[in-house]
């Protein structure tokens, strides 16, 4: 990792920052906290490191909330994360919407209660039209999941005559994820020590930058975020092609 000392470049920020969020429950245990608590203080990191990204001028960042897989938690800590994600809707929605922020959900909306998508959706709708970062938060996702998802409609619409199955490549299938309207990450921070991608944004990272951090999710913030962003400027992406001659 870069030392924190260097300086950050503030125009060469990351256009889309993705984070998995990563450390909740092993924060809360190593102070002898309920795991509900874990969560509580990972919702004031989201803050933190919101506010952060728009004051570095980064336009989309997307946060892996919850994944598909976590529905096999135990029963009471889903609840409490949910309980815990309609009061961030209902907290922090207006002070988005006053920074300028534009709210946006990819995932499976049919698997959440109906209480959280009629959140969302009024999140969605009251800051459509912001024009400042996108903050894109990743609930009830996999990223295999949204593959298969897509590949199914595009089979469908190559069945029905609709669509020349050689016109398909790429860039035409990338128009069927959730993220189609959505540039694909330049950086990927993961916190906790892990170092693994959690079927996160599959087809998205192809070239993206990773950066693994100890810290975590709880203690992240503002010093973190701009570390990260420093260590993503000091490498050469190259996608794919030789490196630059010396």
């Amino acid at each position: 990792m870069v030392s924190v000392s260097t300086a950050l470049d503030t125009g060469q920020v990351p256009a889309h920052i993705a984070i998995i969020m990563d450390g909740n429950g092993r924060w809360a245990k190593s102070r002898g906290m309920p795991r509900a608590e874990g969560h509580r203080r990972g919702a004031e990191a989201v803050r933190r490191v919101v506010e952060s990204a728009s004051d570095f001028g980064v336009s989309y960042l997307t946060l892996f909330g919850f994944s598909s897989e976590n529905w096999k938690r135990p029963e009471d800590e889903v609840e409490d994360l949910m309980l815990l994600l309609r009061l961030y809707l209902r907290s922090e929605i207006a002070e988005m919407h006053k920074n300028n922020i534009r709210f946006r959900m990819i995932g499976d909306r049919e698997a959440l209660p109906k209480s959280v998508v009629e959140l969302i959706d009024h999140a969605e709708s009251t800051t459509s039209k912001n024009s400042g970062l996108t903050l894109v938060l990743a609930l009830s996702y996999g990223g295999r999941q949204e593959i298969v998802a897509a590949a199914k409609t595009l089979s469908r619409r190559v069945s029905a005559g609709e669509i020349n199955i050689d016109t398909i490549d790429d860039k035409s299938f990338g128009a069927y994820l959730l993220t189609s309207s959505i540039p694909d990450p330049d950086l990927v921070i993961r916190t906790s020590g892990e170092q693994r991608i959690s079927n996160f944004l599959l087809w998205q990272i192809a070239y993206s930058e990773f950066v693994f951090l100890d810290v975590l999710w709880p203690d992240f913030g503002e010093t973190q975020l701009r570390a990260a962003i420093i260590e993503f400027q000091s490498r050469e992406r190259r996608y794919g092609a030789s490196a630059s001659p010396v």
